[in-house]
């Protein structure tokens, strides 16, 4: 697929992908959720961070496109936001690590692509919000199944319920971002964090990130046994015996995600 609404980079294990509508503030139409899925479909174990943005200072993602969604009527309603959805969803359960770097608005769809990626750091512009009540509808691509996760229902229904934005430093106090920076160091601070995470075990990094985002939902028991089942593997992998070789013998380990 030939992408008209994405920008790709690539910088060793790194990719940064840019989402670029700046006539809309990079707000979601159909065309870019078709983009990204295509795009998150095809990554492949060259990229084992993946970092996603948005094009200008002003604005992460602004939202889903209201021009898009006024003429609607409800079969479709559900057909785009199951599209929503499942990209959304496949980008959270990506086997990588995944940074959301912010950079001013992140409303509706904007604050839920956010809320599908592991970490969330910002700029001191950004603004967070779900403000569909307004429109008359409820967040649609997952907003009020992460967001409550993320920040407790109490933060999260006020949110919904009032429609309000959060600046940045509120963000962070209530925990839906890890860190706020000026905008022109944020894209440096996220390729640092990503540069962290280069250094260690890809397969490691991975069964990490399964154990949390599915333990999540289970009980105690459920979780520990996942937790438990997953380490175990880890012993079946290159890896493992080449970190602690490594520290065995004082060396810096050389990783290959086997």
């Amino acid at each position: 697929m030939e992408y008209n609404y994405l920008k790709i980079e690539h910088k060793g294990g790194i990719t940064i992908l840019t989402i670029s509508a700046p006539k809309t503030l990079n707000a979601l139409n159909s065309g870019i959720l078709k983009e990204l899925g295509d795009f998150v479909g095809k990554l492949d174990a060259s990229t084992r961070v993946l970092i996603i943005t948005g094009d200008g200072e002003k604005s992460f993602v602004a939202g889903a496109d209201i021009s898009e969604m006024a003429h609607l009527n409800e079969p479709q309603g559900v057909e785009f936001g199951r599209l929503g959805a499942q990209v959304f969803r496949a980008i959270e359960t990506l086997p990588i690590p995944v940074i959301a770097a912010v950079n001013g608005y992140a409303l509706g769809g904007g604050c839920e692509l956010a809320m599908a990626c592991d970490i969330r750091i910002c700029s001191n512009n950004a603004k967070f919000g779900q403000p569909e009540v307004g429109l008359g509808i409820i967040p649609g691509f997952s907003g009020t199944y992460r967001l409550p996760k993320l920040i407790g229902q109490g933060y999260a229904k006020e949110m919904i319920y009032t429609g309000k934005a959060i600046r940045a430093d509120e963000a962070l106090r209530i925990g839906l971002v890890n860190a706020v920076y000026a905008p022109e160091e944020l894209m440096g601070k996220a390729m640092e964090m990503a540069e962290m995470m280069l250094k260690n075990a890809p397969v490691a990094i991975s069964l990490a990130k399964q154990s949390i985002n599915e333990g999540y939902d289970l009980d105690a028991d459920g979780a520990i046994g996942l937790e438990n089942k997953l380490f175990g593997k880890c012993f079946a992998t290159a890896d493992q015996k080449e970190g602690m070789d490594a520290f065995l013998n004082k060396r810096e380990a050389t990783f290959k995600g086997e």
